[in-house]
């Protein structure tokens, strides 16, 4: 198979637990460019939070794209501006943060340029660390979301996360939800996952779904794994998802990425 695109899942995937490329994935991907391959960035993170690694990848150059907050957002990176966005609605938010209360969780949401939540916890602070936004402590959430945004995350500890993302599922059964990191429940208008906005850019470069990989390790990449020609988990994947890929690689410290770019596109 000609592959024509290879999406890739940022935290845990592509990056190694330091957050950073390694020089071999690095390598392996400007070579799939090279070739014509759209590299494209697939993350639950914020837009600005990825552009670090687009630049790094000189998506710019290869005229490639990002797809942000779990497929909420698409960003032509060689033109700067936003191709498709959808929106949590004030109201959502506002019902999500009372579901929050009365299960015991936190809850964040985005603004153009910070992180809002009542609360402070380790986990918000992996959020902050990770997306390098400002975060914003404010005494009344709903006070200050005033405007849709693109996500909300519930945080708490894994286990107890579990049990809340199954009674989130039958209440809100209008929104989108996944588990990224353990820790983080990933809330997105209804339809959005990254599956749907690999779809909608493939429609738009002319590439069919079968030209496409998708490489990921958690449940919020299993809708573009289960789409892609070729679904990919690394080798860190939870046990509970590793039977539902094509292949596994290498873990996300062992430049899984590489693997597939030599094994799949350079061969």
């Amino acid at each position: 198979m000609n592959y024509k695109m290879l999406v890739l899942d940022l935290d845990d995937t592509l990056l190694s637990d330091d957050h950073c490329i390694s020089e071999r994935n690095k390598e392996m991907l400007l070579k799939a460019q090279e070739k014509g391959v759209y590299v494209v960035l697939a993350s639950g993170r914020p837009t600005p939070a990825i552009m670090q690694y687009a630049e790094q990848l000189h998506l710019k150059k290869y005229g490639s794209f990002i797809i942000s907050f779990n497929g909420a957002v698409i960003t032509d990176v060689r033109h700067q501006n936003c191709i498709f966005e959808q929106s949590l609605s004030r109201e959502q938010i506002h019902s999500l943060h009372d579901f929050s209360l009365a299960n015991n969780v936190d809850i964040i949401t985005y603004t153009s340029d910070s992180i809002i939540s009542e609360s402070t916890s380790k986990y918000i602070d992996v959020e902050v660390e990770l997306t390098q936004m400002k975060f914003n402590k404010v005494d009344s959430f709903k006070a200050a979301v005033t405007q849709p945004a693109v996500k909300c995350i519930l945080l708490q500890d894994p286990d107890y996360l579990k049990q809340v993302s199954v009674k989130l599922k039958q209440e809100k059964p209008n929104e989108s939800v996944a588990i990224s990191k353990p820790f983080f429940l990933e809330v997105m208008p209804q339809g959005i996952d990254k599956a749907a906005s690999i779809a909608r850019l493939a429609e738009k470069l002319n590439i069919k779904q079968e030209e496409i990989i998708a490489v990921g390790n958690a449940e919020n990449d299993l809708s573009m794994v289960e789409y892609a020609g070729l679904g990919v988990w690394v080798d860190n994947v939870c046990e509970e998802l590793r039977a539902r890929a094509n292949a596994i690689v290498a873990s996300n410290n062992n430049d899984g990425v590489a693997e597939v770019v030599e094994k799949y596109i350079l061969n």
